[in-house]
C-alpha cells in the first residue's frame, strides 16, 4: 500500500479553535438530551421538537468530527466547507430554539405536581440547552468568512442569511398551518405562494452550494444568486404590505385580537406571527442583497 504522505489522523480536527467549539457542542449536546430523557421528561410536540434537535445537532456534529479527524470527508462528493458552515448555522438557529422552548414549557420554580428532583433535572438541561447554543453560535463566529478572505460560499453572510431565511420561512409555515385562514382571500394566497417560491429557491441556492455542482451549472450561478434575491426582495415588499392589509385592517380583517380567541388556537395570533416574520425575512432579503455585491463565489471549497 502507497503512503499518502501525510497523517492518517488529524488532531487539528479536535485541537484547534473550531474541534474545541465542535467537542464542546457534542459534550453538551449528549448531556443534555441524556438528562432529559433520565428524568427530565418531555411531552407534546414541543417537547418531541427540542429532543429531535438536540439529537439530530449531536448524530451530525459526531459524524463531522469523526470525518475531519479521519480525513474520510475527502472521499465525499461534496463541498465540505460549505456544509460544515451551513450546518453550524442550522444547528445554532435550532439550538437557540430549543433552549428557548424547553424552559418555556417544561420548566417551573415549584416542585408541585411535577416534584423537586425532575424540576432539578429540568433546569439543569435547560443550562445545558443553552450551553449548546452558545456552542454552535462560536464555531459560526470562527469560521464566518474575514474580510478579503477566500472561503466557501456558506460561510459568507450571504451565504449564513440563506440558511436564517429558510428557517424564517419554517416558522411562518408552521403559522400558517395553524388555523391562519390564509386562504380566505386570494391576496393572502398570494402572501403564501411568495413564502413558498422563495423558500424553494434559497434550499435550491444551499443544495447546490453544498454538493459544490454550481460550477456544472449552465448559468452564471452567482449572478443568477444576485437576480433572484432583488427578485425576493420585491416578492416579500408586497408580502410585508398585503398580509397586514388583509389580515388586520377592519374591512377585511380584525385590528385586534378577539375576546374570544382561544390561546394557542386562535388565528389572530397566527397571523400576527405571519406578520412579524415576514418583516424579519424582509430585513434579512435585503440585507443578503447588499451583502452580495461584496462576495465572489469560489465553488471548489
Amino acid at each position: 500500500m502507497e503512503s499518502t504522505g501525510g497523517p492518517y489522523l488529524n488532531t487539528a480536527a479536535v485541537t484547534s479553535p473550531v474541534g474545541i467549539a465542535r467537542l464542546l457542542q457534542m459534550t453538551f449536546g449528549c448531556t443534555t438530551f441524556s438528562l432529559v430523557a433520565h428524568q427530565g421528561g418531555f411531552s407534546a410536540a414541543y417537547g418531541t421538537f427540542c429532543m429531535f434537535v438536540w439529537t439530530f445537532c449531536f448524530a451530525v456534529t459526531v459524524f463531522i468530527i469523526t470525518c475531519e479527524f479521519t480525513h474520510l470527508h475527502s472521499c465525499l462528493s461534496i463541498s465540505w466547507g460549505n456544509f460544515t458552515a451551513a450546518f453550524a448555522m442550522l444547528a445554532t438557529l435550532m439550538s437557540v430554539t430549543a433552549a428557548v422552548i424547553y424552559p418555556l414549557y417544561f420548566v417551573q420554580l415549584g416542585c408541585y405536581p411535577i416534584g423537586c428532583e425532575v424540576r432539578d433535572f429540568r433546569i439543569a438541561a435547560s443550562v445545558f440547552a443553552g450551553l449548546v447554543f452558545v456552542a454552535y453560535a462560536a464555531e459560526v463566529f470562527l469560521t464566518r468568512a474575514k474580510p478579503g478572505q477566500v472561503t466557501s460560499y456558506m460561510a459568507t453572510v450571504s451565504g449564513l442569511l440563506k440558511i436564517v431565511q429558510a428557517f424564517v420561512a419554517c416558522i411562518i409555515f408552521g403559522a400558517l398551518v395553524n388555523d391562519s385562514q390564509y386562504g380566505k382571500y386570494v391576496a393572502t394566497q398570494w402572501c403564501v405562494a411568495v413564502y413558498s417560491f422563495c423558500f424553494v429557491v434559497t434550499v435550491v441556492v444551499v443544495a447546490f452550494s453544498v454538493t459544490g455542482k454550481t460550477a456544472l451549472l449552465w448559468f452564471p450561478f452567482e449572478r443568477s444568486v444576485v437576480v433572484y434575491t432583488l427578485g425576493a426582495v420585491l416578492l416579500y415588499v408586497s408580502a410585508a404590505v398585503i398580509w397586514p392589509v388583509f389580515c388586520f385592517d377592519s374591512k377585511y380583517g380584525s385590528p385586534r385580537r378577539p375576546g374570544l380567541c382561544a390561546k394557542g388556537k386562535c388565528p389572530w395570533d397566527s397571523q400576527l406571527v405571519i406578520a412579524i416574520f415576514t418583516y424579519v425575512n424582509l430585513l434579512l432579503y435585503v440585507v443578503d442583497l447588499a451583502y452580495s455585491q461584496r462576495i465572489r463565489f469560489v465553488s471548489h471549497l
